[in-house]
């Protein structure tokens, strides 16, 4: 198979799939599922690059992204490369459908790049508990945490999404929201969404708020689907006064859409987004978000990593990072 037949299979252009193949970022999210989506099926492997390949082979830590339009990773992606560039190390970033098997990818890479080591930014815990275990080299997965899964060469950092988003609903219901959404996110229970969605049901059924299964619409992470996603949730619950957007990307698809069917933000229908990504203190109104600390994640990542690479036989860490709930002004006060 050549690109050609990738180009004639998904019904893009040459270009544009050689620009996928080589993790440009001028990319549609849309365009680059379907090239992959095709490279996938087929089991294509990019022979164009072979001289660059050999040469970084056996010294580039890949960086493996879970999602084309997720921004808390590109702002993780920049701080890793940068702090990668501190420790004389090249950096290979590798972008992924959010559906996409991101350890089948991984086992690909280190066959036939043979790197030193990999960071996973997100993934889906069932894929690494059945396929991890034929990667030897050290990893760290990065927002999602491994402990459970119990391998020796895999660390992970992540926030307490559970208790995070409980947080999120106990501000809710004291600013006087009794009827709240839940948007985005897949809630298969290896999911870091399904995680925050049982830390919204344990604060619902703390404070007796009603909370149905009908209060719940779960989308992918792209400003598009949530938008989408939003008008679905408040056609169904029009009664809803405010929405926890498990991104917020997915909150600022969620505000337009609002807007869109002529309600306000925060007036009629409050806002509250998650991971604390810079634009969201520029949105207007400024968006109430739950803020990662992408600085202390990146840095952490990388020492584990690197300290696994000096030590093989290190044990794994699998650490908790603090996250805070940062107030904006796209939650109303209803009390």
């Amino acid at each position: 198979m050549t690109i050609k037949d990738i180009a004639r299979l998904s019904g893009c252009g040459v270009a544009t799939v050689s620009r996928v193949l080589n993790n440009h970022p001028d990319v549609s999210g849309e365009t680059r599922r379907r090239v992959m989506a095709v490279v996938e099926e087929n089991g294509f492997q990019p022979n164009n690059n072979a001289k660059r390949l050999k040469q970084q082979a056996g010294s580039s830590i890949l960086i493996l992204v879970k999602g084309t339009q997720n921004m808390l990773f590109a702002d993780l992606v920049e701080r890793l490369q940068a702090l990668l560039g501190e420790n004389d190390r090249d950096a290979s970033v590798h972008y992924l459908d959010e559906d996409g098997d991101e350890v089948g990818y991984a086992l690909r890479l280190c066959r036939e790049r043979k790197p030193p080591g990999i960071l996973f930014l997100g993934g889906d815990l069932e894929r690494f508990r059945q396929g991890f275990g034929a990667i030897t080299v050290p990893c760290v997965l990065l927002t999602n945490t491994a402990r459970e899964l119990g391998f020796g060469n895999l660390s992970s950092l992540t926030t307490d999404d559970r208790a995070a988003a409980a947080q999120v609903i106990d501000f809710l219901a004291e600013k006087g929201h009794r009827h709240i959404g839940v948007l985005g996110g897949n809630w298969a229970c290896s999911q870091i969404s399904y995680r925050r969605l049982l830390g919204c049901r344990d604060s619902v059924e703390r404070l007796g708020l009603p909370f149905e299964e009908r209060q719940c619409e779960p989308c992918r992470y792209s400003m598009a689907e949530s938008y989408a996603a939003a008008r679905r949730l408040l056609d169904r619950c029009p009664e809803l006064t405010a929405i926890f957007a498990m991104s917020d990307v997915m909150a600022m698809g969620a505000i337009r859409a609002i807007r869109d069917l002529g309600r306000r933000v925060p007036e009629d229908v409050s806002v509250v987004g998650y991971d604390g990504i810079p634009i969201s203190d520029y949105l207007v109104p400024r968006l109430t978000t739950v803020r990662q600390d992408t600085q202390l994640l990146a840095q952490r990542g990388v020492e584990l990593l690197l300290g696994s690479i000096r030590r093989p036989d290190s044990s794994p860490v699998h650490d908790v990072v603090p996250c805070r709930l940062i107030p904006g002004e796209s939650v109303a006060d209803l009390t």
